[in-house]
C-alpha cells in the first residue's frame, strides 16, 4: 500500500469505503471517509472528524478544521472546499449542484477559513468567506455569497444568488441586513473558530490515548453500487 500525504484508499480486497489515515500525530485509524467514482476526500493536518459524520467524494478540508456528530459533506456531483480552522457542527448538511449547459461550473460549496457553522445548518452550493458565523438551523442556498466577517442569526434563510456584505448581521426568512457588527462581535467571530480548534484538539488527544484496537471503530458500510 502506498501512502499519500494523509489519506489512502484501501485495496480492492478490503471493505469498500473504509480508509486508513496516516498522520504523524495518530496511529493508523479508521475514519468516516467515502469515495465517489474517482474522487476521494483530502484532509489537512490535525483535522478532526467525529466517527458519526460522513465525508464523501471530492471534499478538501483544511488544517485544524473539524466536522462534528452526524454532519454530512457530500461532494459527489461537484466539489466541496472547507478552509483551515473551520468547524462544521452537529447535523449540518453540505451539498452541491451539478454542472449543466446553462451553468457549466455548477454550484460547488466553498467555505473559508475560521468559519463557525452552527448545528443543523444546510449549506447548498454556496460560497462563505473567512471568519463568518452561521447560526443554528440556517439555510444557505445555491450561488449565495457570504462575504468575510458576516454573522447570520439562527434560523435564517439566504435565498439563491443573494450576496451578503462584509461586517454585517443578517437575520430572518428571507434574511435581511439588521445592522453593522460591533467591534466585539467581529472579534468573537475568530474567537468562536479558535474555541472549536481547542475543543477538537481535546478529542484528538483522547483518541491518541485509546488503545489502537479501540480508536475510531470501523463503521459498517455497504459496497458501492454507483455506476462507473
Amino acid at each position: 500500500m502506498t501512502k499519500t500525504a494523509h489519506v489512502v484508499r484501501l485495496g480492492a480486497e478490503d471493505e469498500a469505503n473504509t480508509v486508513i489515515v496516516f498522520n504523524a500525530n495518530w496511529n493508523n485509524t479508521i475514519m468516516p471517509l467515502s469515495s465517489y467514482l474517482s474522487t476521494f476526500p483530502a484532509l489537512g493536518d490535525r483535522v478532526y472528524l467525529h466517527p458519526s459524520c460522513q465525508v464523501i467524494g471530492d471534499v478538501k478540508i483544511g488544517s485544524e478544521s473539524s466536522v462534528w456528530c452526524n454532519a454530512v459533506l457530500r461532494g459527489d456531483v461537484n466539489r466541496i472546499v472547507i478552509g483551515q480552522g473551520t468547524n462544521i457542527q452537529d447535523l449540518t448538511m453540505g451539498h452541491v449542484s451539478h454542472k449543466t449547459a446553462e451553468n457549466p461550473n455548477g454550484s460547488p460549496l466553498i467555505v473559508g477559513d475560521y468559519v463557525t457553522v452552527g448545528h443543523s445548518v444546510i449549506l447548498h452550493g454556496c460560497t462563505i468567506g473567512h471568519e463568518c458565523l452561521i447560526g443554528m438551523g440556517s439555510i444557505i442556498m445555491d450561488d449565495a455569497v457570504i462575504r468575510d466577517r458576516v454573522m447570520i442569526g439562527a434560523g435564517s434563510l439566504i435565498s439563491p444568488g443573494k450576496v451578503l456584505e462584509s461586517g454585517m448581521l443578517y437575520m430572518g426568512r428571507p434574511a435581511k441586513a439588521v445592522r453593522k457588527l460591533t467591534a466585539e462581535e467581529v472579534t468573537y467571530l475568530r474567537y468562536s473558530a479558535e474555541h472549536y480548534m481547542r475543543v477538537k484538539d481535546h478529542y484528538l488527544h483522547n483518541m491518541k490515548s485509546l488503545p489502537e484496537s479501540t480508536a475510531w471503530p470501523p463503521l459498517t458500510r455497504r459496497n458501492s453500487t454507483a455506476p462507473r
